[in-house]
């Protein structure tokens, strides 16, 4: 059993080790507190901008949807006239100097595999580095950005925000809500009361918008204008390879389409190699965008991605509009 296949059993099952880690979790808790209480007494600093921020962020470890939902934030935004630039952390990213812009064609592996999506997705200014203040620093200065999405950064507590967003896992919701290491929280649910909205990936409940994935056709990752409808690989076996925070999430997709799966994980980040992804027994191989655009170079036509797109109710837009509203009128 992998690392984060002990982990799953602990966080979201009745692991016994869940209850014997729970006086580190403790430490971890208070160790949490006394940093946010730092942030409000003034011994460490956040820092505004003059635009408006907008954090979207979750406070369990690894994928619940963030960067969907950030794309559909970002191309909503500018549908109402505004100029939205994003900042993320550049996870995976082996750049020297931060930040780093973020185009549709930079190289992940300066600037890390997310961010690239969110450029691709959007056509936005993005912006990447460890400090996401200084990044959007750089996106208001260069790029005229008159709005800052954050991906992730809830707990970046140094980049001031107007708006918190916080995903949550629609399955798996808060595992057995303890706080690292006994569990999968960031900071304690008690967190969740203080955000602006909250949005659940999957089934949400009372006082939470609904995010639901819709899945485009495949694209060819050797050539991005050669497109197969997702019904054309109905009841085929499929090589299914992921690296993603959640892999499940998406094997159940392809289930849900009728494909049959060979499936393949890796670690979230993973960096390729073709041997990773080449197979030579004829049959197609799938992935995520967010894996694909570390593979292009090794690609061949046998290899195809699923780009998502999220879809949020009407209501979801026009509390965001409203809370910017209240924003800009101080």
């Amino acid at each position: 059993m992998s690392l984060a296949e002990r982990l799953e059993e602990i966080w979201y099952g009745k692991h016994p080790l869940g209850l014997a880690l729970a006086p580190l979790a403790w430490i971890y808790r208070l160790g949490v507190a006394l940093r946010r209480q730092a942030y409000v007494m003034g011994l460490m600093t956040t820092h505004p901008l003059p635009v408006p921020v907008v954090v979207v962020g979750n406070i369990t470890v690894g994928g619940t949807g963030k960067t969907p939902l950030v794309i559909w934030i970002a191309n909503f935004l500018k549908e109402h006239n505004y100029k939205p630039g994003i900042v993320a952390r550049g996870y995976g990213g082996a750049a020297r100097h931060w930040p780093q812009q973020v185009r549709p064609d930079s190289d992940p592996a300066v600037v890390g595999d997310e961010a690239l999506v969110l450029a691709r997705q959007t056509r936005c200014p993005v912006a990447v580095g460890p400090d996401r203040y200084a990044a959007a620093e750089a996106l208001i200065k260069y790029s005229g950005s008159n709005i800052i999405v954050s991906d992730d950064g809830l707990q970046h507590l140094t980049l001031g925000r107007d708006i918190e967003i916080a995903v949550i896992d629609g399955i798996r919701r808060h595992g057995n809500r303890r706080c690292l290491p006994a569990g999968p929280l960031r900071e304690p649910l008690t967190r969740l009361k203080s955000v602006d909205l909250l949005v659940t990936n999957g089934l949400a409940d009372r006082g939470e918008f609904a995010m639901q994935y819709v899945a485009q056709p495949f694209r060819s990752i050797k050539d991005d204008r050669i497109e197969r409808p997702i019904d054309s690989f109905r009841a085929q076996s499929v090589h299914a390879i992921a690296a993603i925070g959640h892999p499940a999430r998406f094997f159940s997709m392809l289930r849900s389409k009728g494909l049959r799966l060979i499936k393949h994980v890796f670690p979230d980040h993973h960096v390729y190699a073709k041997d990773d992804i080449c197979f030579d027994d004829g049959l197609p191989v799938v992935m995520t965008e967010k894996d694909a655009v570390k593979c292009k170079r090794f690609a061949g036509p046998e290899h195809w991605y699923m780009a998502i797109e999220a879809k949020l109710p009407d209501v979801f837009g026009y509390r965001l509009l409203s809370l910017l509203k209240r924003v800009k009128n101080g």
